[in-house]
C-alpha cells in the first residue's frame, strides 16, 4: 500500500456512506467532514515530529559556555540599545515641548 492509499480509500468510504442534506452547508458532522479533520490531525503530528527530529539530530547546538557568552553579550547590546533609544525619546520630548512652549507664546 502507498502512503496516500489510505487516505483515498477513507475519504471514498467517508463520501459514500455520507448523509447529503438539501440544504447546502448542512450536515457538518458527516463522514468526509471527520475524515479531513482526522488528516488534518495527522499531518499536525507529522510535522511535530519531523522538527522534533530535525532539532535533535540536525541541528548543532551551542555549547554551555558559548550559549552563556553569547546570552551576555546579547544583554549587553540590549542595554546599550535601550539607552540609546531613551536618550533619543528625551531630546525629541524636549525639542517638542520647546516648540509648544515658542508657539503657545
Amino acid at each position: 500500500m502507498t502512503s496516500g492509499m489510505p487516505s483515498l480509500i477513507f475519504t471514498g468510504l467517508a463520501q459514500l456512506v455520507e448523509h447529503w442534506s438539501p440544504k447546502p452547508g448542512v450536515g457538518s458532522s458527516s463522514l468526509s467532514t471527520r475524515a479531513n479533520i482526522f488528516w488534518k490531525m495527522a499531518g499536525i503530528v507529522n510535522y511535530i515530529s519531523e522538527s522534533y527530529n530535525e532539532l535533535k539530530n540536525h541541528v548543532t547546538w551551542p555549547t554551555w559556555t558559548e550559549a552563556q557568552k553569547l546570552t551576555v553579550l546579547v544583554a549587553v547590546f540590549s542595554i546599550i540599545f535601550s539607552l540609546a533609544i531613551w536618550g533619543v525619546d528625551t531630546v525629541f520630548s524636549e525639542a517638542i515641548e520647546q516648540y509648544f512652549v515658542w508657539v503657545k507664546s
